[in-house]
């Protein structure tokens, strides 16, 4: 147990009330999350009773759903109502989501009807969609509004909007005529009307763009929030920098599971029961087992190069690790161009012709090291079988390359994920093809 964890038990076992109150505003909400687990059910409990408000509603969002769900089946009915009428629809939502049936009647009963409307406003979109992680609660003027009316409307609005940095301009039929910042609106005259000094050029997503972009564009336009409109360009709500961390977070995250060859989910690992991690991790194994017996099937196709040339056994684990290692390399080098948006499809050729550079400049360098170790370190061989050895892995750290780089882009190219090409299964299909062409050149070069 961590020492603020421990004190926050000593103050609670010794504290008077005012003395816990002292205690409880100091710590910040990050402080609060990272000894959260550390601390009995009743510590918990009895530190999430002590918190204002407003700190209860940004803790219990943060929360794991467990963790999450064991204060809200223990939280008074009233004191429920008033925080859940505290946090936002889009985090609403996601509580919603993540709890079990009774957990999710209690949050449901314990909800304002403009809740309950916002909610399943919300409910009915894909939740990997620019609407599923939007909020409705945004600030919106008509043009024809003064300075002074906007700056008014903020001043009586700020606590029930997300953000008050953007006021954006819509039109009567709530369409998205352009944006004004409140940096703006301070320095303007109070009887200018808003219109003439808006922006119209607003970057906005439409209801049905994929998280991932809207979390991309907020990035690269370095934005506080992004409006969120449906086909008719009427606006429904606006995306949040912090649902895009998220968002980014949670991507990341799928993608090393897969990377990985595991489940994409990305629950948290003491989240997971033992079955959840299993069904998570053996499918891909399952997978992957199969497609590595197809290396016994090359061995055998060789058997009698084998018998002839035992030494080539020798440096199948070398030649299988290097032509793996080669191809992961390059999958991660376009699968983290591909993420960032560095390396696109229209770079295939250009991408081609480096991987073919670097894997024939690599292959050399690798296959000098191989011949120098493998005829002057025991156990040995005859220079012409470590020139053998060594034309064999130019050949396979080439493909390795090549291989590695265009797969994740080719199926990018397809609209699936490129991760689906990531280190085990690369490992895998480089594992048979180069061991085919290992066995291939050494045959050619020894004249067996």
């Amino acid at each position: 147990m961590s020492g603020l964890a421990r004190n926050v038990h000593a103050g609670i076992a010794t504290m008077t009330d005012r003395e816990l109150h002292r205690l409880v505003a100091d710590l910040s909400v990050q402080e609060m999350l990272a000894i959260w687990p550390e601390l009995s059910e009743k510590a918990t409990t009895t530190l999430f009773v002590l918190l204002d408000i407003d700190r209860k509603a940004e803790l219990i969002t943060e929360l794991a759903p467990p963790e999450r769900e064991h204060l809200i089946t223990n939280l008074p009915l009233d004191n429920a109502r008033e925080i859940f009428a505290t946090i936002a629809p889009d985090d609403l939502v996601d509580i919603v989501q993540d709890a079990d049936r009774d957990v999710r009647d209690r949050v449901w009963n314990s909800l304002s009807a403009e809740a309950r409307s916002q909610i399943q406003f919300l409910l009915r979109f894909d939740e990997d969609d620019a609407a599923g992680i939007m909020t409705t609660r945004y600030a919106a003027i008509r043009s024809d509004r003064t300075v002074g009316q906007a700056l008014t409307f903020i001043r009586e609005r700020a606590h029930n909007v997300e953000t008050i940095y953007y006021v954006y301009i819509v039109d009567n039929a709530k369409r998205l005529q352009g944006v004004v910042s409140l940096r703006d609106l301070l320095f303007a005259d109070d009887a200018r009307p808003v219109g003439e000094i808006m922006t119209e050029r607003v970057v906005s997503v439409l209801d049905s763009t994929d998280q991932e972009e809207v979390a991309k564009l907020l990035e690269a336009h370095d934005l506080i929030a992004l409006p969120v409109v449906d086909d008719h360009g009427r606006m429904v709500g606006i995306v949040t920098f912090d649902d895009a961390i998220d968002v980014i977070r949670e991507e990341q995250t799928e993608d090393v599971y897969r990377m990985g060859a595991m489940d994409g989910a990305a629950d948290r690992y003491v989240d997971s029961n033992v079955w959840r991690l299993v069904r998570k991790r053996i499918p891909w194994l399952i997978v992957l087992l199969v497609a590595g017996t197809l290396t016994t099937n090359v061995l055998a196709g060789f058997q009698p190069l084998i018998a002839a040339a035992g030494f080539l056994v020798w440096f199948v684990p070398v030649i299988t690790q290097t032509g793996g290692n080669s191809g992961t390399q390059s999958s991660t080098l376009m699968i983290r161009g591909i993420a960032t948006g560095d390396i696109r499809v229209r770079d295939l050729w250009l991408v081609l012709g480096r991987e073919i550079a670097v894997g024939l400049i690599m292959g050399v360098v690798l296959a000098a090291v191989i011949m120098l170790r493998s005829t002057l370190v025991p156990p040995g061989v005859a220079p012409i079988e470590a020139i053998a050895i060594g034309v064999a892995l130019v050949f396979v750290v080439l493909f390795s390359s090549v291989v590695g780089a265009m797969a994740p882009l080719v199926i990018h190219a397809l609209g699936l994920d490129p991760t689906l090409m990531a280190a085990p299964l690369m490992s895998t299909v480089i594992d048979v093809v180069g061991l085919t062409i290992y066995f291939s050149a050494a045959r050619h070069i020894l004249g067996l």
